[in-house]
């Protein structure tokens, strides 16, 4: 094997499941390996959940592995991972971020659209609580105003992209959701059984029956759907059901072709060949008078006869 055909094969090995049986797999070895956060270690359901996750935006299952976080249950990306996927769509121009000591902005320009900006300062952290807060806030604040401002652009301008998804860096800074106590239970009334409904008169059964018929055979309606709008009206009984449904097979099935006895025995004294007999013959079914049958059948036997001989 050649050094390219060694590398074409290490580049077409791919990981990503095809199907949920393969996905299900791949989540159980996932769970159980040491190299996956925290919040999947020995959850494959969140394992696959966060595949799928990386499926719907663009990332194969170990980069969602590595770029989604669940932060106070909700899945969410993290910031580096989200300025990649927006830079990498054919929408994104260009995402600049700047930051003057004390204000974090980011500009990004989606394609066709005028460029927008977000900023997050200080004070904005001081109004939001975040000021001096311990972790992150206290060790990295120009980072954190970085990912603050990061998120509101690109959450603003490319929400097709993300699919929604949060970005994990404002998440983090979120209270967790509060018990907003027990809901009230509130108990159903009394479910009543409805009165059952009058039969259909048969007058109006008769009178309406032709008409549902041609709807469901002309109309495009399907049998159930009369059925379903006529018990909506009045109860139908088993035998009115079963004389709609019959209606509509007779009225479906062509019609038998009226064959004269007397043209087709003409036509076969005429035919020229073998060939036109026999089609000609094919008819003779249709004639329902059964003595006018026999007599067409002796007459097609004769001509059978001299066609032989000739």
């Amino acid at each position: 094997m050649s050094n390219n055909t060694a590398i074409a094969t290490r580049q077409q090995f791919d990981l990503s499941p095809q199907t949920f049986e393969q996905a299900l797999t791949f989540s159980n070895y996932l769970a159980e390996s040491d190299m996956v956060p925290k919040d999947f270690k020995g959850k494959p359901g969140n394992c696959l959940v966060a595949i799928q996750w990386g499926m719907e935006i663009g990332l194969k299952p170990l980069q969602a592995m590595q770029n989604i976080a669940v932060i106070n249950g909700r899945p969410s990306l993290w910031g580096d991972a989200v300025i990649a996927l927006v830079r990498s769509s054919p929408l994104c121009e260009y995402i600049i971020e700047e930051d003057d000591g004390r204000t974090a902005t980011c500009k990004v320009k989606r394609r066709g659209e005028p460029e927008q900006s977000r900023s997050f300062s200080m004070d904005d952290a001081k109004a939001a609580g975040l000021l001096g807060k311990q972790g992150p806030w206290t060790q990295y604040p120009k980072r954190m105003r970085q990912m603050r401002a990061r998120a509101f652009a690109v959450r603003d301008v490319f929400p097709d992209v993300l699919k929604g998804l949060p970005v994990a860096e404002e998440l983090q800074d979120m209270p967790t959701e509060r018990h907003m106590g027990m809901a009230e239970e509130v108990t159903p009334a009394a479910q009543r059984t409805p009165a059952p409904q009058p039969e259909w008169p048969a007058d109006r059964w008769a009178a309406g029956l032709a008409k549902w018929v041609d709807g469901i055979v002309n109309g495009g309606k399907s049998i159930e759907d009369v059925l379903t709008w006529l018990r909506s009206k009045a109860t139908v009984s088993s035998a009115q059901e079963k004389q709609l449904r019959d209606e509509v097979v007779a009225r479906a099935q062509p019609a038998a072709p009226i064959v004269n006895p007397d043209e087709l025995a003409k036509a076969m004294q005429d035919a020229p060949d073998l060939d036109t007999l026999y089609d000609v013959a094919s008819r003779m079914d249709a004639i329902e008078d059964l003595d006018q049958r026999q007599r067409v059948g002796q007459i097609f036997d004769a001509r059978v006869a001299e066609l032989e001989q000739a």
